[in-house]
């Protein structure tokens, strides 16, 4: 699982630089990736969770780590959330979807279009869970630097 968060660290880093996301945030970017990478296997490996359950708590975890750095830096959410997103993306899914969809194996492309579209949508739960937070809650972060 380690070897699994740092491979996610690291694509997060490199879809930070694809992004022109400043220098100075690729550390942050890095971590939201691997920290929702993290969530995402504990509950799916150890907890034995849905894969669409793994990606609303991991999502919960990476907009939540961007809205407090977010204000610790001073600068926009989407500077960590762009890339710190693309490791829960199901892009396996919508590959296999229309791989499916080509061979003419329908049903297993209805099967893998219906749990991608059940991962984007707990991906989007997801932020809009976090993003109903408050700002004045991570405003206290704001006055310890």
């Amino acid at each position: 699982m380690i070897a699994q968060v740092l491979a996610a660290a690291v694509g997060t880093v490199a879809f930070a630089l694809l992004f022109g996301v400043p220098r100075k945030f690729y550390f942050y970017c890095g971590l939201v990736g691997g920290a929702g990478w993290l969530i995402y296997a504990f509950l799916t490996q150890r907890l034995s969770a849905t894969e669409t359950e793994a990606v609303f708590f991991a999502t919960l975890g990476v907009i939540l780590l961007c809205r407090v750095f977010a204000v610790r830096e001073e600068c926009p959410v989407t500077v960590f959330l762009i890339a710190g997103i693309f490791p829960l993306v199901p892009g396996t899914r919508i590959y296999w979807t229309a791989y499916y969809a080509v061979t003419d194996q329908l049903a297993l492309a209805q099967q893998n279009g219906f749990a991608a579209l059940k991962d984007a949508l707990a991906i989007v739960l997801g932020i809009v869970v976090i993003f109903e937070l408050p700002n004045r809650m991570f405003h206290w972060l704001a006055r310890r630097k």
